[in-house]
């Protein structure tokens, strides 16, 4: 059985055309752009507005000083899932888990 996707929403190119990030009943798919590593796409930071405030992406972001993060996960390799997707030839698809947030501490001061 294939997953469905539900958009979430896009952000980050001229038009607003891509990248977008959609989810499944417990994970997040972020279509982004190509990067030099394989599982590893590049999505802007404004992308991660879509998600639920209780909700986060389950895989460490790395900052990449432009307004970009780049997000690392399971390539997305499924036919039926890629179907679902526009993806331009520059761009490529992960799938990260989707975790629910339990901190509600405040921020460590020095």
């Amino acid at each position: 059985m294939s997953k469905r996707l539900r958009f979430l929403g896009r952000n980050g190119s001229p038009g607003n055309t891509c990248p977008t990030l959609y989810e499944t009943e417990d994970s997040f798919v972020a279509q982004g752009w190509r990067t030099n590593t394989s599982g590893t796409v590049e999505i802007p930071h404004v992308l991660l507005v879509y998600t639920d405030p209780e909700t986060y992406l389950g895989s460490p972001l790395v900052d990449s000083g432009r307004g970009t993060f780049l997000l690392s996960g399971t390539p997305v390799t499924d036919p039926n899932i890629l179907a679902q997707l526009e993806i331009a030839p520059n761009e490529a698809a992960v799938e990260v888990p989707r975790r629910e947030r339990r901190f509600y501490g405040e921020a460590v001061t020095g």
